[in-house]
Protein backbone atom coordinates (compact mmCIF):
# COMPACT_ATOMS: atom_id res chain seq x y z
CA UNK A 1 0.00 0.00 0.00
CA UNK A 2 1.60 3.12 -1.10
CA UNK A 3 1.70 5.99 1.69
CA UNK A 4 1.99 9.33 0.33
CA UNK A 5 4.62 12.02 2.16
CA UNK A 6 2.04 14.25 1.99
CA UNK A 7 -1.47 15.39 1.82
CA UNK A 8 -0.94 19.19 0.97
CA UNK A 9 -1.87 20.01 -2.49
CA UNK A 10 0.92 22.05 -3.71
CA UNK A 11 -0.54 25.64 -5.46
CA UNK A 12 0.12 24.84 -8.87
CA UNK A 13 -2.39 22.31 -8.16
CA UNK A 14 -6.77 21.90 -8.10
CA UNK A 15 -8.50 18.99 -7.03
CA UNK A 16 -11.78 18.43 -9.12
CA UNK A 17 -13.61 16.03 -10.93
CA UNK A 18 -13.00 15.27 -14.69
CA UNK A 19 -15.93 14.14 -16.54
CA UNK A 20 -15.54 12.02 -19.75
CA UNK A 21 -17.59 10.22 -21.98
CA UNK A 22 -17.11 7.54 -19.34
CA UNK A 23 -17.98 8.95 -16.35
CA UNK A 24 -16.48 11.74 -13.94
CA UNK A 25 -12.82 10.81 -12.07
CA UNK A 26 -11.36 12.70 -9.38
CA UNK A 27 -8.06 14.12 -10.49
CA UNK A 28 -5.73 16.60 -9.08
CA UNK A 29 -4.18 18.73 -11.99
CA UNK A 30 -0.79 20.58 -11.50
CA UNK A 31 0.01 23.25 -14.09
CA UNK A 32 2.95 24.98 -14.72
CA UNK A 33 3.22 28.89 -14.98
CA UNK A 34 3.96 29.02 -18.47
CA UNK A 35 2.32 26.57 -21.50
CA UNK A 36 3.00 23.36 -20.49
CA UNK A 37 5.38 21.11 -22.97
CA UNK A 38 3.38 17.87 -21.96
CA UNK A 39 0.86 16.65 -20.07
CA UNK A 40 1.48 13.65 -17.87
CA UNK A 41 -1.90 11.45 -17.30
CA UNK A 42 -0.95 9.25 -13.61
CA UNK A 43 -2.88 6.44 -13.08
CA UNK A 44 -2.43 4.70 -9.26
CA UNK A 45 -1.89 1.34 -8.44
CA UNK A 46 -4.16 -1.73 -6.05
CA UNK A 47 -5.45 -0.34 -3.07
CA UNK A 48 -3.87 3.40 -4.30
CA UNK A 49 -5.21 6.53 -5.25
CA UNK A 50 -4.26 9.87 -6.89
CA UNK A 51 -2.39 11.09 -3.70
CA UNK A 52 0.00 8.70 -4.14
CA UNK A 53 1.31 11.11 -6.68
CA UNK A 54 1.04 14.15 -4.99
CA UNK A 55 4.55 14.56 -4.01
CA UNK A 56 5.44 14.51 -7.99
CA UNK A 57 3.10 17.62 -8.72
CA UNK A 58 5.21 20.42 -7.74
CA UNK A 59 8.28 19.00 -9.44
CA UNK A 60 7.09 17.63 -12.85
CA UNK A 61 5.11 21.45 -12.85
CA UNK A 62 8.35 22.77 -12.29
CA UNK A 63 10.20 21.13 -15.21
CA UNK A 64 7.07 22.03 -17.23
CA UNK A 65 4.25 19.62 -17.77
CA UNK A 66 1.20 19.74 -16.65
CA UNK A 67 0.50 16.37 -14.30
CA UNK A 68 -2.99 15.13 -14.06
CA UNK A 69 -3.45 11.96 -11.01
CA UNK A 70 -6.54 10.59 -11.15
CA UNK A 71 -8.86 8.08 -9.16
CA UNK A 72 -9.93 5.32 -11.35
CA UNK A 73 -13.21 3.91 -11.07
CA UNK A 74 -14.76 2.64 -7.47
CA UNK A 75 -10.70 4.24 -6.36
CA UNK A 76 -11.07 6.18 -3.26
CA UNK A 77 -13.51 9.41 -4.53
CA UNK A 78 -14.01 8.41 -7.83
CA UNK A 79 -17.48 6.21 -7.70
CA UNK A 80 -17.93 2.53 -8.95
CA UNK A 81 -20.81 -0.16 -9.01
CA UNK A 82 -20.64 -2.83 -6.88
CA UNK A 83 -20.10 -5.59 -9.55
CA UNK A 84 -16.75 -7.02 -10.22
CA UNK A 85 -17.57 -7.10 -14.33
CA UNK A 86 -17.30 -3.20 -13.82
CA UNK A 87 -13.82 -3.45 -13.42
CA UNK A 88 -12.60 -6.02 -15.65
CA UNK A 89 -9.09 -4.71 -17.58
CA UNK A 90 -10.49 -3.94 -20.91
CA UNK A 91 -13.30 -1.60 -18.66
CA UNK A 92 -10.47 0.33 -17.04
CA UNK A 93 -8.38 0.53 -19.95
CA UNK A 94 -11.15 2.55 -21.85
CA UNK A 95 -11.61 4.71 -18.84
CA UNK A 96 -8.05 5.64 -19.32
CA UNK A 97 -8.45 6.18 -23.25
CA UNK A 98 -11.45 8.51 -21.90
CA UNK A 99 -9.42 10.09 -19.25
CA UNK A 100 -6.73 10.91 -22.09
CA UNK A 101 -9.19 12.56 -24.25
CA UNK A 102 -10.58 15.14 -21.88
CA UNK A 103 -7.34 16.25 -20.89
CA UNK A 104 -6.26 16.80 -24.13
CA UNK A 105 -5.91 20.61 -24.33
CA UNK A 106 -4.83 22.21 -27.60
CA UNK A 107 -2.17 24.25 -25.81
CA UNK A 108 -1.25 21.27 -23.09
CA UNK A 109 1.23 19.33 -24.87
CA UNK A 110 1.00 16.09 -26.34
CA UNK A 111 -0.17 13.29 -23.49
CA UNK A 112 2.06 11.39 -21.55
CA UNK A 113 0.93 8.10 -19.67
CA UNK A 114 1.90 6.20 -16.55
CA UNK A 115 0.99 3.50 -14.28
CA UNK A 116 2.36 2.80 -11.26
CA UNK A 117 2.31 -0.77 -9.71
CA UNK A 118 -1.78 -2.59 -11.33
CA UNK A 119 -2.21 0.55 -12.98
CA UNK A 120 0.66 -0.22 -15.16
CA UNK A 121 -1.44 -3.48 -16.40
CA UNK A 122 -4.31 -1.18 -16.79
CA UNK A 123 -2.14 1.55 -19.03
CA UNK A 124 -0.54 -1.04 -20.91
CA UNK A 125 -3.54 -2.49 -21.94
CA UNK A 126 -5.10 0.84 -22.94
CA UNK A 127 -2.34 1.74 -25.48
CA UNK A 128 -2.91 -1.93 -26.59
CA UNK A 129 -6.18 -0.84 -27.54
CA UNK A 130 -5.28 1.79 -28.87
CA UNK A 131 -1.66 4.04 -28.85
CA UNK A 132 -2.59 6.99 -31.10
CA UNK A 133 -3.55 8.98 -28.35
CA UNK A 134 -0.21 8.89 -26.26
CA UNK A 135 3.37 10.35 -26.82
CA UNK A 136 4.95 7.65 -24.10
CA UNK A 137 4.23 5.22 -21.71
CA UNK A 138 6.17 4.70 -18.23
CA UNK A 139 5.99 1.46 -16.56
CA UNK A 140 6.53 2.53 -12.76
CA UNK A 141 7.21 -0.71 -10.62
CA UNK A 142 5.00 -2.97 -12.46
CA UNK A 143 6.49 -6.38 -14.72
CA UNK A 144 5.90 -7.87 -17.47
CA UNK A 145 3.11 -10.53 -15.86
CA UNK A 146 1.66 -11.83 -13.10
CA UNK A 147 3.32 -10.84 -9.97
CA UNK A 148 5.68 -12.72 -7.91
CA UNK A 149 4.69 -15.79 -5.96
CA UNK A 150 4.84 -14.27 -2.50
CA UNK A 151 2.58 -11.87 -3.22
CA UNK A 152 0.12 -14.07 -5.19
CA UNK A 153 -0.52 -15.89 -1.99
CA UNK A 154 -1.04 -12.17 0.01
CA UNK A 155 -3.42 -11.32 -2.88
CA UNK A 156 -5.65 -14.40 -2.74
CA UNK A 157 -5.66 -13.96 0.98
CA UNK A 158 -7.08 -10.66 0.44
CA UNK A 159 -9.91 -11.61 -2.20
CA UNK A 160 -10.98 -14.38 0.41
CA UNK A 161 -11.20 -11.85 2.49
CA UNK A 162 -13.07 -9.61 0.87
CA UNK A 163 -15.24 -12.18 -0.11
CA UNK A 164 -16.29 -12.89 3.64
CA UNK A 165 -15.32 -9.53 5.94
CA UNK A 166 -16.53 -6.03 5.36
CA UNK A 167 -14.12 -3.67 4.66
CA UNK A 168 -13.61 -2.52 8.25
CA UNK A 169 -12.65 -6.05 9.31
CA UNK A 170 -10.56 -6.68 6.60
CA UNK A 171 -8.41 -3.23 6.97
CA UNK A 172 -8.19 -4.20 10.84
CA UNK A 173 -7.02 -8.00 10.08
CA UNK A 174 -4.11 -6.36 7.66
CA UNK A 175 -3.40 -4.20 10.30
CA UNK A 176 -2.18 -7.14 12.17
CA UNK A 177 -0.36 -8.68 9.77
CA UNK A 178 1.83 -5.24 8.68
CA UNK A 179 5.39 -5.68 10.09
CA UNK A 180 6.82 -3.87 12.94
CA UNK A 181 8.01 -1.24 10.52
CA UNK A 182 4.84 -0.32 9.21
CA UNK A 183 2.92 0.32 12.62
CA UNK A 184 0.81 3.16 13.36
CA UNK A 185 3.33 4.43 15.45
CA UNK A 186 5.32 4.65 12.33
CA UNK A 187 2.80 6.71 10.17
CA UNK A 188 1.86 10.46 10.96
CA UNK A 189 -1.50 10.29 12.13
CA UNK A 190 -3.07 12.27 9.29
CA UNK A 191 -1.44 10.29 7.18
CA UNK A 192 -2.69 6.84 8.69
CA UNK A 193 -5.96 8.54 8.87
CA UNK A 194 -5.91 8.92 5.45
CA UNK A 195 -5.03 5.34 4.44
CA UNK A 196 -7.95 4.39 6.57
CA UNK A 197 -10.42 6.50 4.53
CA UNK A 198 -9.05 5.82 1.76
CA UNK A 199 -9.44 1.95 2.01
CA UNK A 200 -13.17 2.22 2.92
CA UNK A 201 -13.97 4.53 0.38
CA UNK A 202 -12.20 2.12 -1.91
CA UNK A 203 -15.37 -0.34 -3.32
CA UNK A 204 -14.39 -4.00 -2.49
CA UNK A 205 -15.87 -5.17 -5.98
CA UNK A 206 -12.88 -3.20 -7.76
CA UNK A 207 -10.12 -4.30 -5.32
CA UNK A 208 -11.12 -8.11 -5.71
CA UNK A 209 -11.25 -8.09 -9.43
CA UNK A 210 -8.20 -6.29 -9.97
CA UNK A 211 -6.42 -8.71 -7.64
CA UNK A 212 -7.50 -11.12 -9.39
CA UNK A 213 -5.78 -9.67 -12.82
CA UNK A 214 -2.40 -9.23 -11.08
CA UNK A 215 -2.64 -13.20 -10.03
CA UNK A 216 -3.45 -14.52 -14.05
CA UNK A 217 -2.16 -10.88 -16.10
CA UNK A 218 -0.55 -13.01 -19.17
CA UNK A 219 2.46 -11.56 -20.39
CA UNK A 220 1.91 -9.21 -23.20
CA UNK A 221 5.30 -7.67 -23.85
CA UNK A 222 5.97 -8.21 -27.15
CA UNK A 223 2.57 -7.23 -28.11
CA UNK A 224 3.82 -3.74 -26.37
CA UNK A 225 6.58 -3.86 -28.21
CA UNK A 226 4.93 -3.67 -32.19
CA UNK A 227 3.05 -0.97 -30.91
CA UNK A 228 6.47 1.14 -31.49
CA UNK A 229 5.60 3.91 -27.94
CA UNK A 230 8.24 4.72 -26.73
CA UNK A 231 8.34 3.59 -22.93
CA UNK A 232 10.24 3.78 -19.98
CA UNK A 233 10.59 1.41 -17.12
CA UNK A 234 11.01 2.67 -13.80
CA UNK A 235 11.37 0.99 -10.18
CA UNK A 236 12.80 1.44 -7.21
CA UNK A 237 15.92 -0.60 -6.40
CA UNK A 238 13.79 -3.30 -4.38
CA UNK A 239 10.62 -4.76 -5.64
CA UNK A 240 8.91 -7.29 -3.96
CA UNK A 241 5.49 -7.19 -6.34
CA UNK A 242 7.92 -7.58 -9.36
CA UNK A 243 11.34 -8.54 -9.10
CA UNK A 244 14.09 -5.71 -10.29
CA UNK A 245 15.63 -8.17 -12.34
CA UNK A 246 11.77 -8.82 -14.06
CA UNK A 247 11.89 -5.42 -14.96
CA UNK A 248 15.09 -5.33 -16.36
CA UNK A 249 14.65 -7.95 -18.82
CA UNK A 250 11.02 -6.18 -20.09
CA UNK A 251 13.03 -3.32 -20.35
CA UNK A 252 15.60 -5.06 -22.83
CA UNK A 253 12.50 -6.64 -24.58
CA UNK A 254 11.10 -3.49 -25.34
CA UNK A 255 13.73 -1.52 -26.15
CA UNK A 256 12.98 1.05 -23.38
CA UNK A 257 14.77 3.44 -21.26
CA UNK A 258 15.39 1.68 -17.68
CA UNK A 259 15.58 3.70 -14.62
CA UNK A 260 16.24 2.71 -11.27
CA UNK A 261 15.71 4.96 -8.39
CA UNK A 262 18.18 3.99 -5.96
CA UNK A 263 16.30 4.78 -1.65
CA UNK A 264 13.27 3.79 -3.07
CA UNK A 265 11.30 0.23 -3.51
CA UNK A 266 7.67 -0.20 -4.36
CA UNK A 267 6.75 3.01 -4.77
CA UNK A 268 9.49 5.83 -5.71
CA UNK A 269 6.78 8.33 -6.42
CA UNK A 270 6.33 8.28 -2.85
CA UNK A 271 9.69 7.45 -1.74
CA UNK A 272 12.00 9.09 -3.82
CA UNK A 273 9.56 11.92 -5.45
CA UNK A 274 12.38 14.45 -6.67
CA UNK A 275 14.50 11.92 -7.98
CA UNK A 276 11.43 9.95 -9.72
CA UNK A 277 9.92 13.37 -11.04
CA UNK A 278 13.71 14.10 -12.11
CA UNK A 279 13.67 10.61 -14.40
CA UNK A 280 10.52 11.13 -15.65
CA UNK A 281 10.60 14.58 -16.89
CA UNK A 282 14.08 14.09 -18.60
CA UNK A 283 12.46 11.40 -20.53
CA UNK A 284 9.17 13.33 -21.67
CA UNK A 285 11.78 15.67 -22.75
CA UNK A 286 13.74 13.62 -24.81
CA UNK A 287 10.36 12.29 -26.60
CA UNK A 288 8.83 15.50 -27.25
Amino acid sequence: MSRPPTLTLPPCARAYRLDTDRGSFAVQDARPEAAPIGTALLVPGFTGSKEDFLALLAPLAAAGFRAVAVDGRGQHESPGPREEQAYTQRELALDVLAQARAVREPDSGPVHLLGHSLGGLITRAAVLLDAAPFRSLTVLSSGPAAIEASQQARVRMLIDALGRLDMESVWRAMRELDPPEAADAATPPEIGAFLHRRWLNTVPEQLIATGRQMLEEPDRVAELARTGLATHVVSGAVDYAWPVAWMDAMADRLSARRTVIEGAEHSPNAERPEKTAEALAGFWSGVG
